[in-house]
C-alpha cells in the first residue's frame, strides 16, 4: 500500500468500496486524512470497517468542507444518469477523483507509462512490464489491469509505473502528467456511460492532456479518431510522437507487416523480429500491441535484441485468446475479455473452421466489424441475452445454434468440431469471443472465462 499524505488533516469522501475504492480509502488514512466512506453494498460496508475504514452515509455529508470525492470508476457520473453524490460534490466545488490520481499525488517524481485504448491496454501492459522486467528495468504494473495503483510498492527513480487507464479513470485522474502514453485504437464502446462516441473520444484523449517532461505520446493510426488525435498532438507540439500500426506502415514509428516488427524510429526501417511464432500474440490487433509495447520500451532505453528476447517469452493474459485446450484437432480457445464486436472481430480473424460461442449483453448496435468472419464459421453457439438478436443478424450467413447457457454451448460446439475435423485433417477452433459483457449470466469477463476453462478442462478429461 502507498500512503497519500497530501489529504492530511482534510476529509475525503470515498464512494466505492471494492478492491480500488477499499485501496483508496486505507491509503488517505494512512496519510492522515479524514475519509468518510460510503457503498451501497451492505458486504462492502462491513469489509471496510473490518479493515479500519469508517463508513458515513454520503447524503449527508457538509460538501463545503470536503477536500475531495474518490469516486470508484465502476460508478456513473453524469451518465446515464447524474450520480446525486457527485452532483452534490460538483456544486461544491469538490474535485472528483480517482485511485490513480492518488498515486500521482502521492508519487509526484515518479515516471509512468500509460496505457489506454478500446482494446488491447492490458495485453498491452502486460507485455510493457513483462519486457522491462526480462531487461532488469524496475516496474509496477496495475490500474485496470487489476492491480489497483496505491495497492503497488514504492519503486526507485530508474524505475515506472505501468498502468492500464480505462476511459473512467481518465476522466478522473487530472494530476497524473504520463512520461510514456500510449493510445492503441477508439472504436465504440461504453457510450451509455460518456453520453454518446463524441464523450468516449474525449475521455480517452485526456491521457494526453498533462504531458511529463519530454513526453512521449505513442499512438495507433488504424481507426479514425486515433489518427485525429495524432494529428492534433502534432500540432499541439507538447508530445513527441511515435506512430504505431500492425499492418500498415507508420513512418517515424513501429509497425508490423505481415508479422514481422519493424521499428521506423529513426527512419531506418530495421526488422526485429518475426511475430508470427509468438502463441501469445496472433493477429494484427497484437501486432499493433507489439509495436506499442517495444516502442515503449525503446523510449525506456531498451536494446532491441533484448525486447525482441522477451517478446518472444511473453505468455499472454488469461481470456485474451487464451488457449486452453487441444482435443484431437481441435483448439479452445478462451477470449472472454472480447467485451464489443471489435475485439471479436480481431479473434475471429486470426482462425478459420470456427465454432463461435458468443452472447450476452450487448452494448452496441450491429456485428458490422463481425461479419466478414461469417463465412469461416462452422455455427455460431449463442447464449445469453444477446442470443435472439445475434440470430436475427447472422440470418443465414452461418449455422445458427441457440444454446441458452456456456455449458450447453461448449458441449454442442465440442460435439460439431470433433465430428467435423475428424475426416478433414484441418485444425478447428471452438472460439468463446462473446462480443458482450457478462452480467447477464456471470459478475464479470473472468468468471465467464474460468467457466469455459473448467468446462473444456471436463472435456479433455472425459476424452480417451
Amino acid at each position: 500500500m502507498i500512503p497519500v499524505p497530501q489529504f492530511s488533516g482534510q476529509t475525503v469522501a470515498v464512494l466505492g468500496l471494492a478492491r480500488s475504492g477499499l485501496a483508496a480509502a486505507l491509503s488517505l488514512a494512512a496519510g492522515g486524512a479524514e475519509v468518510a466512506a460510503w457503498d451501497d453494498a451492505e458486504a462492502r460496508r462491513a469489509e471496510a470497517v473490518a479493515a479500519g475504514v469508517p463508513v458515513s452515509d454520503l447524503s449527508e455529508l457538509d460538501w463545503t468542507g470536503c477536500a475531495a470525492l474518490v469516486l470508484s470508476p465502476g460508478i456513473p457520473d453524469l451518465y446515464p444518469a447524474p450520480n446525486p453524490i457527485a452532483a452534490a460534490a460538483r456544486i461544491a466545488d469538490c474535485p472528483i477523483i480517482c485511485d490513480v490520481d492518488l498515486l500521482a499525488r502521492a508519487k509526484p517524481d515518479a515516471r509512468y507509462i500509460g496505457i489506454t485504448g478500446t482494446n488491447g491496454k492490458s495485453t498491452t501492459s502486460a507485455l510493457v512490464g513483462h519486457i522491462l522486467s526480462a531487461a532488469g528495468s524496475p516496474n509496477q504494473v496495475g490500474g485496470n489491469i487489476g492491480v489497483p495503483a496505491l495497492e503497488l510498492t514504492d519503486i526507485d527513480e530508474a524505475g515506472a509505473y505501468v498502468l492500464e487507464l480505462s476511459s473512467y479513470q481518465l476522466e478522473r485522474t487530472p494530476s497524473l502528467k504520463p512520461d510514456i502514453a500510449v493510445l492503441l485504437n477508439i472504436t465504440p464502446d461504453h457510450l451509455d456511460r460518456h453520453g454518446g462516441i463524441d464523450g468516449y473520444v474525449a475521455a480517452k484523449r485526456m491521457i494526453f492532456d498533462h504531458p511529463g517532461p519530454g513526453g512521449h505520446a505513442i499512438v495507433g493510426v488504424e481507426d479514425g479518431a486515433s489518427r485525429g488525435i495524432g494529428l492534433e498532438l502534432m500540432v499541439r507540439g507538447a508530445h513527441k510522437i511515435v506512430p504505431i500500426s500492425g499492418s500498415a506502415r507508420a513512418a517515424g514509428g513501429v509497425y508490423g507487416e505481415a508479422g514481422i516488427l519493424i521499428d521506423d524510429m529513426e527512419y531506418k526501417q530495421t526488422t526485429v523480429c518475426d511475430l508470427k511464432p509468438v502463441a501469445a500474440l496472433p493477429g494484427t490487433h497484437n501486432w499493433q500491441n507489439a509495436a506499442a509495447a517495444y516502442a515503449v520500451a525503446r523510449l525506456q532505453g531498451i536494446d532491441p535484441e533484448t525486447i525482441a528476447a522477451a517478446i518472444a517469452t511473453f505468455p499472454g493474459l488469461p481470456h485474451r485468446q487464451e488457449i486452453v485446450g487441444a482435443i484431437g484437432s481441435v483448439l479452445y480457445v478462451n477470449d472472454s475479455k472480447a467485451t464489443n464486436s471489435q475485439a471479436a472481430a480481431k479473434a475471429l480473424d486470426c482462425y478459420d473452421a470456427i465454432y463461435w460461442i458468443a452472447g450476452g449483453k450487448f452494448k452496441e448496435e450491429n456485428l458490422d466489424a463481425i461479419q466478414p468472419s461469417f463465412a469461416r464459421m462452422r455455427g455460431a453457439y449463442l447464449i445469453g441475452d444477446a442470443a435472439a438478436r445475434f440470430e436475427a443478424i447472422i440470418g443465414a450467413a452461418a449455422p445458427v445454434h441457440q444454446c441458452g447457457d456456456l455449458e450447453t454451448a461448449v458441449t454442442r460446439a465440442h460435439a460439431a468440431a470433433q465430428d467435423d475435423m475428424a475426416g478433414e485433417g484441418d485444425v478447428g477452433v471452438v472460439l468463446l469471443s462473446p462480443a458482450c459483457a457478462s452480467f447477464d449470466q456471470f459478475d464479470n469477463f473472468e468468471a465467464r472465462g474460468d467457466a469455459f476453462r473448467g468446462l473444456v478442462q471436463a472435456l479433455e478429461g472425459a476424452t480417451p
